[in-house]
């Protein structure tokens, strides 16, 4: 006869009460973010923290996606979206498109005309804000899906490690052009992350047609797939 923990089921409430905290905080942190680089970056004319800032506000769509799915699964609904966090993830994925379209032409038009920002030290303490942040987040993340066996929760992860590569690009062209004044640098940095930005709505897409929230993120259905067969 197997021996159930009693306190088992108040630590799995706990975790998807941490877990839907880290959503929440995700999703406040991203409009807060989206609104200093957008203002920022068209203060000091930086398409890459501009950029930067717009993605933030896609990423809000998302993780308002990710909330509903943590208190759906709670609910013992399984892990695979509903209507709700499909629409979510189709409107995740053409904000990203139209992003990444807008950053494209913006950015060569800027390499062609030779633009400078006025200047990007915000484009740099955004920067080592969002990566202090989004790592932080990520270990959060990481251990309350482990806790939880959810892959659900482990892709959201991953998927925060893309915001993390986002800021990581910020950071070096707004770096780059402080030490150099090569206004280039600005414009590539805001190239790719409408790269980035395509890769993500790609992936969101993806995830709405696989019907898998682990299928995305830069493979994690191969993964999922591994994991499932050695549970076998």
């Amino acid at each position: 006869m197997q021996t159930i923990p009693i306190g088992f089921a108040p630590n799995k409430n706990k975790l998807y009460t941490w877990a839907s905290a880290l959503a929440l905080i995700t999703i406040f942190y991203n409009i807060a973010e989206g609104l200093v680089s957008v203002f920022f970056g068209l203060e000091d004319e930086s398409m890459s923290l501009f950029g930067f800032g717009l993605d933030s506000f896609v990423e809000v769509v998302s993780g308002i996606g990710i909330w509903h799915m943590i208190h759906r699964i709670r609910r013992n609904d399984g892990e695979n979206p509903d209507h709700f966090e499909k629409t979510a993830l189709r409107v995740t994925g053409a904000a990203f498109y139209v992003l990444t379209a807008g950053l494209a032409v913006t950015s060569i038009v800027d390499l062609y005309r030779g633009h400078k920002p006025e200047n990007t030290f915000w484009g740099i303490v955004v920067s080592v804000v969002s990566i202090a942040s989004m790592w932080a987040l990520i270990r959060a993340k990481v251990k309350v899906g482990k806790e939880l066996d959810s892959q659900a929760i482990l892709a959201d992860a991953a998927c925060t490690r893309a915001c993390l590569r986002l800021s990581v690009v910020l950071l070096a062209a707004s770096a780059g052009y402080m030490l150099t004044g090569i206004g280039g640098l600005d414009s590539i940095g805001a190239l790719v992350i409408g790269v980035l930005c395509f890769r993500e709505g790609k992936e969101a897409f993806e995830k709405a047609k696989a019907g898998s929230f682990a299928c995305n993120c830069g493979g994690s259905c191969k993964v999922e797939g591994k994991i499932n067969i050695r549970h076998r």
